[in-house]
């Protein structure tokens, strides 16, 4: 019995450990430290890098069922259903076709009044496809995550789109993928022109899915509901002419300089699946530390920092909320 009595002594049920309070001290005082090195040292963006790799796997993982239920869905879709879906499809290509049929003496009518105009070569835009693999949790932020990385040649201000228009800006990437953020966003501001008189504007988001407003539009201004906003170009961050929002409102207000006015996102920000990046770049893999070391030791006239393919667009999280111009 006495030798019960000190297994029990030396091997407690219930140990004690540190309060609950002093845990959560030890957090607040950690949590801080770190938002401090984060924002004071440059390092920590490798540390971020790092970490967002490393929680690449799980992305996937979680993503898993949805596309385990894509697919069984595909497999065991309703046969009339595949049907009246390509009849629908085939519809729409003839359309598309009948459409298109005038495209090639559009394209080189256009050509020749440019050339008549002296005016600038249009853009030639590049596309490369991502899928949106998740969501943020914080209900104030609206971002998705892409599976397109630094790998595939994606860099910090390209512009997306969805099948219908704008759907925002790439803010951050990391190795394999990359954080897009939604024009509904309150940090969002894009430059746009009514296509139907070029009249020149900032949407903003406003936090709904389903709005943005145009600021300081003047109340003589020429807009009307049902206008139609596409990108202008300006900045040189959003390529010109895609579609960005409806006009739904406009409220004169009298007595005041400027005019309310609200509009429709176009995209399909809260459905789309699949994106689209403009104008992708070479694929810039993480470098290696050797190459980081020689890099270091390397002479003046070697170490110079090369200048970029598209020097317009933003290489700091500074200006990852739109174009303001």
């Amino acid at each position: 019995m006495q030798s019960d009595f000190k297994e029990a002594e030396i091997n407690p049920l219930f140990v004690r450990g540190p309060s609950l309070g002093l845990r959560l001290l030890l957090s607040i005082v950690l949590a801080f430290v770190l938002m401090f090195s984060d924002y004071r040292y440059q390092h920590m963006d490798k540390v971020r890098s790092v970490l967002t790799v490393a929680v690449t796997p799980l992305q996937w993982a979680v993503d898993l069922p949805t596309q385990l239920w894509s697919w069984g869905a595909t497999v065991f879709s309703d046969r009339n259903a595949l049907l009246d879906e390509n009849a629908m499809l085939k519809e729409r290509a003839l359309l598309l076709s009948s459409k298109n049929q005038r495209m090639a003496w559009l394209i080189a009518e256009n050509i020749r009044l440019r050339e008549l105009l002296n005016a600038q070569d249009g853009y030639d835009d590049r596309f490369m496809l991502g899928e949106v693999i998740g969501l943020d949790s914080d209900a104030f932020l609206h971002q998705v995550l892409i599976n397109k990385g630094r790998n595939d040649g994606v860099y910090e201000g390209q512009a997306v789109v969805d099948v219908l228009g704008l759907v925002g800006q790439v803010v951050a990437v990391s190795a394999f993928t990359s954080r897009v953020l939604l024009i509904a966003d309150t940090s969002h501001a894009v430059p746009v022109v009514v296509n139907r008189n070029g009249f020149r504007a900032i949407a903003s988001g406003t936090g709904s899915m389903n709005s943005l407003q145009l600021t300081h539009v003047p109340e003589t201004a020429d807009i009307r509901e049902g206008d139609l906003l596409v990108t202008s170009g300006l900045g040189g961050r959003f390529p010109p002419g895609y579609p960005v929002a409806e006009l739904n409102t406009v409220e004169h207000q009298p007595g005041k300089p400027f005019a309310k006015v609200t509009a429709r996102p176009l995209a399909q920000l809260e459905r789309s699946r699949y994106v689209l990046l403009l104008n992708p770049r070479e694929p810039t893999p993480l470098p290696e530390e050797g190459g980081q070391k020689n890099k270091a030791t390397a002479s003046p006239a070697e170490s110079q920092p090369e200048t970029p393919d598209n020097p317009e667009a933003p290489l700091s999280d500074q200006n990852t909320s739109g174009d303001n111009t």
